[in-house]
């Protein structure tokens, strides 16, 4: 297993390296200039200046590599870079991704907003999973049962529905007419007592609700698919004639095997909860990485896009090794060696 991992970590890096050059040289095509957002008084000098500080003339090579070196070492900005966060007056390279659009450093940003994503977002994800799993296995235990024509309902039509309507029917719904939740999320708000606890129970409600129906409704149609493939085996048959109770034949036999693709659908789904994040964010003015990425494609900030595509596709590669890491802890057949 150690072996196993430490192979596919190997084979993860040139997979990141080239992620890393298409996401930079597709986005760099695009039209952008770092200068586009100054004001008109800004003199051309200082502008070319400024374009020669960020590294915006360098060749390709070189600014990819600096990018690529700007994501593991930031150097700490010091006092005399002010208002556009730039040393204008010497050569000295500044280590760091700096926002077009807010002159800030991108990777400070993202850390800032990272809390808001996955405190309401890996919130929807971990109680859809909760419920997916459990309406599935049901469904699939009792097949045609009034349980599962009500599950196979609520699923098809969660998932037919885009969230982007389904979270502006829950604003209409529960926050126009009966006035239960707010209509947007306040990023600002702390928990300091029990009122503040609430409110913030509140205003979580409706982009969890939305987003963890949309997950549960994917996932559980596909665990009922996977557990009904595995009631009819030859190995259930076996525990049952056995004399094992119904309830192990279930949870230690059917589920453990029927989890094995439900595992590789929940890991990549996890990449997809920033993904989400895109709309729900938007919509309920979370102010988290999603609506950082809309506004940074809005204001086209290049740096902005560059640097939350590449963290996507990271959480993407390294969520597909923890998926092939638990299938041998899931299924002792499947070897590493």
């Amino acid at each position: 297993m150690g072996q196993y991992i430490i192979r596919r970590t190997l084979i993860a890096i040139p997979t990141l390296v080239v992620i890393s050059f298409v996401i930079f040289i597709i986005l760099d095509l695009a039209p952008g200039d770092p200068t586009a957002s100054l004001p008109l008084t800004v003199p051309p000098e200082v502008r070319e200046r400024i374009r020669e500080t960020l590294g915006f003339n360098d060749p390709f090579l070189i600014r990819w590599f600096k990018w690529m070196s700007q994501m593991f070492i930031a150097e700490p900005l010091n006092a005399t870079e002010q208002v556009f966060n730039v040393s204008l007056g010497d050569s000295e390279e500044r280590l760091r991704i700096l926002s077009w659009s807010s002159r800030a450093p991108v990777i400070d940003t993202i850390l800032e907003r990272l809390p808001q994503t996955i405190w309401v977002l890996g919130t929807a994800f971990i109680l859809g999973v909760l419920i997916a799993i459990p309406v599935g296995v049901i469904s699939a235990y009792k097949q045609y049962s009034a349980f599962d024509n009500v599950g196979t309902f609520v699923s098809m039509a969660g998932y037919s529905m885009p969230v982007f309507f389904t979270g502006v029917l829950a604003i209409v719904i529960f926050s126009v007419w009966l006035d239960w939740f707010p209509s947007f999320y306040d990023t600002t708000h702390k928990v300091t007592d029990f009122d503040s606890f609430v409110f913030q129970l509140k205003q979580m409600a409706m982009p969890v609700g939305v987003l963890a129906l949309f997950n549960a409704a994917a996932l559980s149609r596909f665990t009922r698919s996977s557990v009904l493939d595995n009631l009819n085996e030859d190995y259930v048959r076996t525990a049952r004639s056995k004399g094992l109770r119904e309830n192990r034949v279930l949870l230690r036999h059917v589920l453990r095997n029927s989890l094995i693709p439900v595992v590789t659908l929940i890991a990549l789904q996890i990449p997809g909860i920033f993904a989400g994040a895109i709309i729900t964010e938007t919509i309920f003015r979370i102010n988290g990485l999603g609506k950082y990425l809309i506004d940074s494609i809005l204001a086209a900030d290049i740096p902005a896009v560059q640097t939350l595509t590449f963290i996507f596709a990271a959480l993407t590669v390294f969520f597909n090794l923890i998926a092939d890491v638990t299938y041998g802890l899931l299924d002792p057949r499947i070897r590493y060696d």
